[in-house]
Parts: C-alpha cells; structure tokens; sequence
C-alpha cells in the first residue's frame, strides 16, 4: 500500500515500477498494473475502480486466421481455376474474411472475433476526482498493456523514407498506410476469383501469406517494457490527479482513465463504452486521449484510423493546441496516424474527442513496439510538458464550458 501521497504522486517512479515488469493484453502482468495505478490515484483522493471487461487480448489471430484462409483458398483457386465452385468458395471465404478485417481495424463491432475466438479477462482503471454532481464531464485516457514486438516494428523501417526521399517525407501528413497491407490480400483473392484472374489470384495470394507470416512473428514474441506506449501517458494521468488533489478544477468531474487491451485494437476502451457511453451525455462530455508522450516533439494529433481516416472534432483540436500555446508548450499540427488510439471508440460513438501524443523525426511514437521502449529512453521534458496542456485544456475548457452551457 502506497500510504504517503506524494510518493503516489511521483509519476515518474510509477512509470518505472511499471515498466519493470510484462503487461501484455488481458493478462496477469496487466491486472497487477491497474490495482498499482488504482492504489496510487487511490491514495490522490480518487474514486477508484478496477473494472474486468472481456477481450481476446490480440490482433495477430483475427488478422492471421483471415489471412492464412485467403491464401490457402486463393492457392486452391489458382491450382483449380477451371472449377468455378472452388473459385466461388474461395470467393465467399475471402470476402467475408475482408469485411470481418474492415470491420476489426475500424474498431467496429468486432463480430468476427467475438464469435470465433476464446475471450479473458482485461482490466481498466476508473478513477473519478472533481465534483460528482457537476454538469460537465472530462475524460482524460491512458492504457497500461503493452504491446508485442514483431520484424514489422523494426526501428530502421520507418527511417528509410528519411534516407531516400527527406523531401516528401518531410511534407508528410500521415504516417504509411501500413494496415491496408493486411487487407488487400483478402480483398484481391476475393476479386481474383470472381474475375477468374490468375494474376490477381496470385498477388493476393502473396500478401495473404506475408500478413500471416507478420502476425505469427508477432503473436510469439514477448511484450516490450512499453514506457513510451503508453506507460508515458499513465504518468500523466498519475501527474493530473496530484494536481488537481492540490488545486480542484471547481464545476467539473473528472474521469481519469486507464485501460487494459488497448493494444489489441482497444478491447478496453471499447468495454469502458459499453459500462458508461449510456451515462456520458455527448453533449457534456470531452475526452483527451493520452498516446505515447515520452518522445521529443509534442502534436496534436489531427485525426486517426487504420483504413479509414476519421479527424476529430476541430474545437477539440484547437483547444489542445491553445493550451499548448498558454503554457508556452511547444507543439507541432497536422500530423494524421494509420494506426489508432482509444480515441477512436469515443469518436465513432460521437463524442468530443482528441489526442495528445508526440513522435521522433520519423513522425511516428519513438521506439514504437520494439523492446528499447524502456524508461531510460523516455524525454521526460515532454511528458511533463504535456502535463502542463492537459491540465491548462481542463481549467480552461472547465470554465469555459460552465459560462457557456453548451457546445462551440
């Protein structure tokens, strides 16, 4: 038990007693990192619950399994391209496979591994501070699981762009489509057959079996210390209820949020919807989604989404940088992400949302899934910097929201 509250308030040590140990997806290791964070927003003068949700805990086996049937069929379908009920087969089962892939990387309703893949249990963290009754909500969310590592992570990937077109890298917008990669070859076995078009076949054949091979390297390699992603965030988290215990934002209730499974495409954050989207009325509710904050360059992320590109609302993004600009925080726009954060469960279900997060010169999380992630890697100047943001949106937004009652 953590008895004196300023050392539950130290959120840089809480960042390395939680490195220190693994937290893959719904798992022991994550479970023992949210009673940890619980007990020290406990010890802040939080409200404080420790919600079990449900969720597979990964990705590789959604996306693997869909692959590996697309490759196989479209392998079949090349082989007997002159039997049009292997062709319609192949077809029917790569079709479906892709809309269950649109469906997962858009964090929809996640039927396809719901229905076929075994479920345990994920952990997040609730803590509540500020007024219980007030008329405006404030959520503000981090996650505790850490991600497997993988081939596809590899820190010299993303540097290439750097070496061979420093031009265009440089008015980059969004990172690389990378998740497409893993759709298109169900997508192309299913066209392929359709069309009887060996050469579509073949292709997505090809993909099919690369995306398989990915996701077998991932799902069997060991989760990284994840101090970048997002144990950076957890400390903020843990940094903004010492604040706010200090000084309390009057008129506002804050939620201060850690989920479990975040690296399996959000299976927390979607859970943490289904328990209280029904009691957080759109209208008065904002949420700052905290996504690795340990690199050098601060940002405002514009908008996010592996397949489908969804930018958040714009007041929310200009009030993250307006408290940037406050505090005197330096922080950089007009950086969109093809991967996807908790903030997209919020979004898609209509809530004012945005990211705060930062990234290396490769405009992407500093030592993103790879085991270097470790607190001795962090830029501690930046976490703190976007502990002074959040803090600044809160008050500001607070007062803000309680003159005006209502949206922008």
């Amino acid at each position: 038990m953590i008895e004196n509250s300023n050392h539950a308030g130290d959120w840089r040590a809480a960042i390395r007693e939680l490195a220190a140990f693994d937290r893959p997806s719904a798992s022991d290791g994550e479970r023992r990192g949210a009673e940890l964070i619980a007990e020290r927003l406990q010890a802040l003068g939080c409200r404080v619950t420790i919600e079990e949700e449900r969720a597979h805990g990964g990705y590789w086996w959604p996306i693997g399994l869909v692959n590996a049937v697309a490759a196989a069929g479209g392998v079949l379908a090349l082989r007997k391209h002159r039997s049009p009920t292997i062709r319609a087969v192949t077809a029917a089962l790569a079709g479906v496979g892709a809309a269950a892939l649109w469906d997962d990387l858009g964090h929809g309703r996640r039927w396809f591994r719901r229905a076929v893949l075994p479920r345990r249990s994920t952990w997040n963290v609730v803590a509540e501070t500020g007024d219980p009754d007030a008329e405006r909500t404030f959520v503000f969310i981090a996650h505790h699981d850490a991600a497997h590592s993988g081939l596809v992570f590899h820190p010299a990937l993303p540097r290439i762009p750097l070496k061979l077109a420093p031009r265009l890298h440089a008015r980059a917008g969004r990172s690389f489509p990378l998740m497409y990669t893993v759709w298109l070859g169900p997508v192309l076995v299913c066209a392929g057959s359709v069309l009887g078009a060996r050469r579509v076949l073949a292709a997505g054949s090809a993909i099919a079996a690369a995306a398989t091979a990915a996701m077998v390297d991932i799902g069997a390699r060991a989760s990284v210390p994840g101090a970048n992603d997002n144990l950076s965030a957890v400390g903020a988290v843990i940094a903004l209820a010492a604040r706010l215990r200090d000084q309390p934002v009057e008129g506002a209730r804050v939620l201060l949020v850690s989920t479990g499974s975040e690296e399996s495409f959000s299976e927390g954050m979607q859970g943490f919807g289904e328990r209280h989207f029904d009691d957080l009325d759109p209208e008065r509710t904002e949420m700052v989604c905290l996504e690795c904050l340990g690199g050098p360059t601060l940002i405002v992320v514009e908008g996010e989404g592996m397949l489908r590109m969804r930018d958040y609302p714009v007041h929310m993004r200009e009030a993250l940088a307006d408290a940037a600009a406050d505090t005197e925080q330096p922080i950089v726009r007009g950086l969109r992400t093809t991967a996807a954060t908790d903030a997209i469960i919020p979004l898609r279900a209509g809530y004012d949302v945005a990211t705060l997060a930062s990234v290396d010169e490769t405009k992407l999380p500093m030592n993103y899934h790879w085991p270097n992630d470790v607190a001795e890697n962090l830029h501690w100047s930046t976490i703190e910097s976007a502990i002074a943001v959040c803090e600044r949106f809160l008050r500001k937004r607070a007062g803000e929201r309680g003159q005006a009652g209502g949206r922008d």
